[in-house]
């Protein structure tokens, strides 16, 4: 049985992974959020509730412990969380991490709102962990599964993708972990 752990599993993307991962055979799932009230039954169903605040290092350590695979899915001070929760799977010996970040983190000048995506990424690839960093494009409710991977350095392509695209995405490497390791990518709808 594979372990995965969602972080931040109160937001939309992050309820269109779940939704994709349940489908996957031999796979459970743990849903870490800050407030379990704001999960709907259909989308908590099956899974594990863990309520903690990803700033305290005891609840994000507990919840990573004995996980497989850990996807963050967070919005706020990046930098800080993310850095909790690489000092986390580190300390217990958990190596595989899916991260979302931002399309244009990479682009100069850097829009400040972009910064904290841009924390996320350097402070995930420095880590030692086996990542895979998305940077999607803006997000669309589209009820379509299409989209094309461009890789960090190359020019972003394409345009607002849809959560359910990504969701198919992360659940691919959620299915075989040794895809897209250790690369940074950005995520989009073909033009």
């Amino acid at each position: 049985m594979k372990k995965i752990l969602i972080i931040g599993a109160g937001g939309s993307l992050a309820q269109n992974v779940i939704e994709a991962a349940k489908q996957l055979p031999d796979t459970a799932l743990t849903l870490f959020v800050r407030n379990k009230n704001r999960l709907s039954k259909s989308i908590s169903e099956g899974c594990k509730i863990v309520e903690g605040d990803v700033m305290i290092f005891a609840d994000i350590k507990n919840a990573v412990t004995g996980q497989d695979i850990v996807y963050i899915n967070l919005a706020g001070n990046l930098e800080a969380m993310s850095t909790n929760i690489v000092k986390a799977m580190q300390e217990a010996s958990v190596k595989r991490v899916i991260a979302i970040s931002s399309i244009g983190i990479y682009v100069i000048p850097l829009k400040s709102v972009l910064i904290p995506y841009r924390k996320l990424a350097d402070v995930i690839e420095a880590s030692a962990l086996d990542y895979t960093i998305l940077r999607p494009d803006w997000f669309s409710n589209g009820n379509e599964i299409d989209y094309i991977i461009t890789q960090k350095g190359e020019p972003e392509a394409g345009s607002a993708i849809s959560r359910k695209s990504i969701a198919a995405f992360v659940a691919t490497i959620i299915k075989n972990p040794d895809l897209h390791k250790n690369e940074n990518v950005g995520i989009s709808k073909p033009d």
